[in-house]
């Protein structure tokens, strides 16, 4: 069969797992979230969960190695076996070097570029009753009355993770790292032609995205 070991890279509020769905629906292939799998390594209480519970106990971060010995646990299993969606790993320069000395090969990465207005316009704009989790967005899904509930006519209010100064300070962090990435696995392609890296434009509305994504992707395992 072909063999369609993705990464997808964007930044936060690009609407990435959004993208992870459908791209894995269509391919019949797993949606590894790096954050989800170190839940359920933690539940099934494997060693490395075991491992990793402790760690984040402490407050501290679990390491690149055992994130990639986690990965390489996961796609292992036979569902993997047509290929994977990564998402949310790696994030950084090292953990893209780690994976490939670790031979966890990739064969494509799609990157999803958006400006960061566009993001903190979707992310700061959100809102939030607490009791009901309705969310609202004040320009996308305003509220009836501003800043109240529709049902309950309660208070909304918004996350702290969804204020400006927090969501750009969270896309500064992702660019440093990101650029790297892209610079990285632009490298790798012109070099060694794998992974195939594709850039998209994550502005537009998401079923033109997912439309794009699968075009390439079909159209690429054709020559591949």
């Amino acid at each position: 069969g072909i063999s369609m070991k993705l990464l997808l890279l964007g930044p936060p509020g690009a609407g990435k797992g959004t993208q992870a769905q459908a791209i894995s629906a269509h391919f019949s292939i797993p949606h590894i979230s790096t954050g989800d799998m170190l839940r359920a390594a933690i539940k099934a209480d494997t060693p490395l969960g075991r491992e990793s519970k402790k760690i984040i106990a402490a407050g501290e971060l679990v390491s690149d190695n055992i994130m990639i010995a986690l990965i390489k646990e996961r796609i292992a299993q036979g569902d993997c076996k047509q290929g994977f969606l990564l998402d949310g790993f790696p994030r950084t320069l090292p953990q893209a070097e780690a994976l490939v000395a670790n031979q966890v090969n990739l064969d494509f990465v799609i990157e999803l570029k958006v400006p960061d207005e566009v993001i903190v316009e979707r992310i700061s704009g959100r809102r939030i009753h607490l009791a009901s989790g309705r969310t609202y967005h004040i320009r996308f899904h305003p509220p009836k009355i501003p800043g109240k509930d529709d049902v309950t006519g309660g208070s909304l209010v918004q996350r702290e993770d969804d204020k400006e100064a927090t969501v750009r300070q969270r896309l500064a962090v992702y660019h440093q790292q990101s650029e790297l990435l892209g610079n990285f696995y632009q490298k790798c392609y012109q070099a060694d032609g794998q992974p195939i890296y594709i850039k998209i434009d994550g502005a537009q509305a998401a079923n033109k995205i997912t439309d794009k994504i699968l075009q390439y992707l079909t159209h690429h395992r054709l020559f591949t």
